[in-house]
């Protein structure tokens, strides 16, 4: 499938496909795509499964910085960036390194970070039932860099409010003050 691909659209561009620095590119093309859009695979049940209910803890938790890369689902190019996510513990708190798989479940699939932002936030309210959470994205889109406006050095900042955050200004003021740092 992706040879045929990669044939027609050197035929379209005017390339030849089966010059020497060519001939495996529709191989690695297919491993390519299957690795950065593997999200499909996987669903955020697959995350949370080690939760601790024996830590009385019902203070804000924050991971901050979370790298992440999607696929530009309008021009199927890459954006990336980080994301820090905040919440506040009902009964069950998650594992940090949980907040990254989370995140990569959503980003390697074709996407809007408007998407990833909401499927990210709602999931994590699904799956621990806090008392509440917020997460800030910022990504550098390359189809807004390298084509189009091409505005190299902007990137787009996306938010997500739910529960005690969205409830209490002081409590979203807080969780911002902790990702400037």
């Amino acid at each position: 499938m992706f040879e045929d691909f990669f044939e027609n659209l050197c035929q379209i561009i005017g390339e030849n496909p089966q010059r020497e620095g060519l001939q495996n590119t529709p191989k690695r093309l297919e491993s390519s795509y299957f690795e950065l859009l593997s999200g499909y695979q996987k669903t955020p049940k697959d995350v949370f499964l080690s939760t601790f209910c024996d830590i009385p803890y019902d203070e804000m938790i924050v991971v901050k910085h979370i790298d992440f890369y999607s696929m530009c689902e309008h021009h199927l190019l890459p954006f990336f960036g980080h994301i820090s996510i905040g919440y506040i513990p009902r009964e069950r708190i998650a594992g940090i390194g949980d907040f990254a798989k989370l995140v990569e479940i959503f980003a390697r699939r074709m996407q809007t970070q408007e998407n990833l932002t909401y499927q990210i936030i709602e999931s994590l309210m699904e799956e621990l039932n806090p008392k509440g959470a917020m997460l800030v994205c910022e990504a550098t889109h390359l189809c807004m860099a390298m084509r189009g406006v091409e505005k190299k050095s902007s990137s787009l900042l996306t938010s997500a409010v739910r529960g005690i955050f969205k409830e209490s200004s002081k409590t979203r003021s807080e969780f911002l003050e902790h990702i400037k740092k």
